[in-house]
């Protein structure tokens, strides 16, 4: 199940439900710590970093034994979460996955409740950054290799598509934004906004709006989304703007001339 981005006033009410009618939750140790005070008969299982598959098996155990067990994930399960693990590890084992009104025989029965994904809560705390078309990269190189992330944000950053950087920094892993960067410069101007989020939703949450060849300079963690605009996307106060062309297209009262038409990324 989701968490949403973090503080419970987001959390879904199905959600919600789920986390009272369960009777173990499973978690990220930090994500656990974030819904506590809704927590009170649950066992609960918490793990720290890289335990993922560990977390699965648990969660996967404990239901084929008869209990009803939330397994939590930060944002939305199903976008870089826990939901693809979990049919992973079933599909590995053989196991019969269904929906909870299966209507046949199966070892497991899941649902994946929805939640607001991160880079939802970050683009509403930046304004209008996504309203065209955008692609979503995780720059960790943990599980996928670094050649392929470059290649996928080279192949974005042609497309013209808003971008969307998840894990951008950690302690381990500190030269890859700016590699990262090298790419986009290539591309997009060097006064291309960029918004950065952390922990949206939660204490300590702040929000900047930079330039692309500015992007570098600002502090950056692995609770950092990152929003690079595209050729169209403009600063208006404390926000950013990706225009969806609607203002190309009809004339509104006051307006002192009609932007121009997407056409691509700036050569």
């Amino acid at each position: 199940m989701s968490l949403g981005p973090g503080s419970t006033e987001y959390l879904a009410p199905k959600a919600r439900t789920a986390l009272t009618e369960s009777q173990v939750v499973v978690g990220y140790q930090m994500y656990v710590d974030l819904i506590a005070d809704l927590l009170g008969h649950q066992e609960v299982v918490a793990t720290g970093m890289k335990a993922e598959v560990n977390r699965c098996q648990a969660a996967i155990d404990r239901v084929r034994a008869g209990q009803n067990v939330a397994l939590v994930s930060s944002g939305d399960a199903g976008i870089y979460g826990m939901a693809g693990l979990v049919l992973e590890v079933c599909a590995a084992q053989g196991l019969r996955v269904g929906p909870p009104d299966a209507g046949r025989e199966v070892d497991l029965r899941l649902e994946v409740i929805p939640g607001i994904p991160a880079l939802a809560a970050g683009a509403a705390l930046l304004g209008a950054p996504l309203m065209h078309d955008f692609a979503s990269i995780s720059l960790s190189d943990l599980l996928t290799p670094w050649e392929v992330i470059q290649r996928r944000v080279a192949a974005a950053a042609q497309g013209d598509f808003v971008m969307v950087l998840y894990n951008p920094k950690s302690k381990k892993r500190d030269w890859q934004l700016g590699a990262v960067v090298e790419v986009l410069l290539k591309h997009r101007r060097p006064q291309t906004p960029v918004g950065l989020v952390s922990r949206a939703g939660r204490a300590g949450e702040k929000v900047v709006i930079t330039t692309l060849e500015n992007l570098t300079d600002q502090e950056v963690d692995m609770q950092t989304i990152i929003l690079v605009g595209n050729s169209q996307t403009f600063r208006y106060g404390d926000y950013m703007i990706t225009p969806r062309g609607y203002l190309a297209k009809y004339q509104v009262a006051g307006q002192e001339k009609p932007p121009r038409l997407f056409t691509g990324p700036e050569e």
